[in-house]
């Protein structure tokens, strides 16, 4: 796994800029919010989470049912737990666990894993953000936002324009421009991978909606002038293993290190 999910610096991205709360006092305590779900990580320390190119928002996930927690801290997975039963507005995130892989660049994976292990409390901000403090209440040391509602396969049915390919965007002046048609109920992909047409099944996994990827993906063998977007096109769907939502309609399809590989754009 190399780094976590990816806000693609394209048309369909917005960097995301929010303002710091404080954290208040026992008195403001009955307006604590549900952190049931999962939250992207927007702000450390006052500091606005910047997702370099093809990077996600680090994340965290709170299982109110089970008292489990989850995530990606920008690189490695997070998982622990939390005690359902404390005092309202009360939680202690320091004994969180990740996995041990490396990535290019540690530093915003070691930014979060520092602030949350002194988390100590939460208290509602605004409509839709969460803060995250330690022992002081006169500022939050983490920000957190709604992540937006998962997709499923079903939300992929239908016919779309890859607007970009292992970290690049794809020329609209191609003769044939590269696509993926997907059949939901069938779990089946027809593709133009700019050239060549590839045909396959669809695979996920039992109980994570956001799986997909392209086993055994079969291809015509025609030989074009430049196959260089085509290579990125297939070496996109090849290393796909999870989708998920962008800005402006965009879907993602992801790596297993969670990073972007192909943007896709809904045909009109």
């Amino acid at each position: 796994m190399r780094r976590m999910r990816k806000i693609l610096v394209s048309f369909c991205m917005a960097a995301l800029v929010t303002g710091l709360s404080s954290c208040g006092t026992s008195k403001n305590a009955a307006v604590l919010a549900d952190i049931d779900g999962e939250w992207n990580i927007i702000e450390i320390n006052g500091a606005a989470v910047v997702p370099a190119s093809g990077q996600a928002y680090p994340y965290i996930g709170f299982d109110k049912s089970t008292g489990r927690i989850h995530g990606n801290a920008g690189c490695n997975r997070l998982m622990g737990s939390f005690d359902v039963n404390a005092q309202p507005g009360k939680i202690d995130l320091s004994q969180l666990g990740t996995t041990r892989m490396m990535c290019p660049d540690m530093t915003l994976e070691q930014n979060v894993l520092n602030v949350l292990a002194q988390v100590k409390q939460y208290v509602k901000l605004g409509e839709e953000n969460i803060g995250l403090c330690g022992k002081s209440l006169k500022r939050p040391i983490l920000i957190l936002k709604k992540k937006a509602s998962e997709l499923t396969l079903a939300d992929l049915d239908g016919k779309w324009k890859i607007v970009e390919a292992q970290g690049g965007a794809l020329p609209d002046s191609l003769e044939n421009q590269p696509f993926v048609q997907i059949k939901a109920a069938e779990k089946t992909l027809h593709a133009n991978a700019g050239c060549n047409i590839l045909n396959g099944g669809i695979r996920t996994e039992e109980g994570n909606a956001a799986s997909i990827s392209f086993p055994q993906l079969i291809s015509t063998m025609m030989a074009c002038p430049d196959m260089e977007v085509e290579d990125r096109v297939k070496q996109a769907l090849n290393a796909t293993r999870t989708f998920g939502r962008l800005q402006e309609g965009c879907i993602g399809f992801y790596d297993a290190g969670n990073t972007l590989v192909m943007v896709l754009v809904a045909y009109e």
